[in-house]
């Protein structure tokens, strides 16, 4: 197989990207970390090493899925946010809409519209067709912050092309695109923590991390609830609110997918993923 020079060049492009991107991913974990073992110093004391202990190896996984999509995924939806938003299908009165608002304004909006997309992308995740990839974020029977990192590359281009798709569909324009991804990817961080907050009364607005932590718990009450990542709102207007009080459940899914990361990789790909889906909890079977 002869490659030519512009094909090398393009390869060799898409390499420097993704060592790059890799190299940028892991850096901006550091102030994460240290902001959450400071959260749990606050909450646990001299318990955090042993829970960082704890949720060790989980965490190794979730660092592994967080270089593979970078390396492999990262270039591709480069390429694919290129040739969206070069497509020109847009509303063009919303562009307009957008245009003659202050930023920040376009930023709130961009964030509550692409929590309003998340949140409905979230559930198709949790139905047959979304689910064998969606199915491995919620592997982690230790969850932490870096839980958000634990997406099948699978999971990760779907979630590009709904929620990314839609945004930039909606006329609005790229910084505020990013802006939402941003705002969103960095509050994913805090409300997969382990942190006993249900924020009070601002739980009925916001969510927490209780109850993001009950959408990851194995107790059958908790399925197919609290889909949204930022604003709780969404899933009380749709019927999906529920948070009982603090989460002391199990967490993760009954049903294994494979023992070894090949394995959890393959999984989205084998056609019997698709014909019975076992329910992420292991409780029923939905033919």
């Amino acid at each position: 197989m002869i490659v030519s020079d512009g094909e090398a060049k393009l390869m060799f492009e898409l390499l420097v990207m993704s060592s790059e991107a890799l190299a940028k991913a892991l850096s901006s974990l550091l102030l994460p970390a240290v902001i959450f073992f400071l959260f749990s110093l606050l909450v646990k004391g001299r318990d955090t090493f042993e829970a960082i202990k704890g949720c060790f190896s989980e965490n190794i996984q979730n660092l592994f899925w967080l270089t593979l999509n970078t390396v492999l995924v990262t270039p591709l939806l480069v390429l694919l946010y290129r040739w969206v938003s070069l497509s020109g299908v847009t509303l063009d009165y919303m562009e307009m809409l957008w245009s003659s608002m202050p930023s920040f304004i376009v930023v709130f909006c961009a964030v509550f519209c692409g929590d309003f997309i998340g949140y409905w992308r979230h559930r198709l995740e949790h139905t047959r067709f979304l689910w064998p990839g969606h199915l491995i974020h919620h592997s982690d029977r230790k969850m932490s912050w870096l839980t958000l990192e634990r997406f099948h590359p699978v999971n990760r281009l779907t979630t590009f092309l709904i929620d990314g798709s839609l945004l930039l569909f909606l006329g609005f324009p790229p910084y505020a695109v990013i802006a939402n991804s941003l705002i969103r990817h960095y509050y994913g961080f805090f409300i997969h923590a382990d942190l006993p907050w249900t924020y009070g009364w601002w739980g009925k607005i916001f969510v927490s991390p209780v109850m993001h932590r009950w959408h990851h718990a194995e107790e059958k009450a908790a399925h197919h609830t609290n889909f949204a990542t930022v604003f709780s709102v969404f899933d009380q207007w749709f019927g999906t609110y529920r948070v009982p009080g603090l989460c002391n459940k199990r967490l993760g899914v009954s049903n294994r997918v494979g023992a070894s990361l090949i394995g959890q990789l393959c999984y989205p790909f084998k056609v019997e993923a698709y014909r019975k889906r076992v329910d992420q909890y292991g409780d029923q079977q939905i033919n």
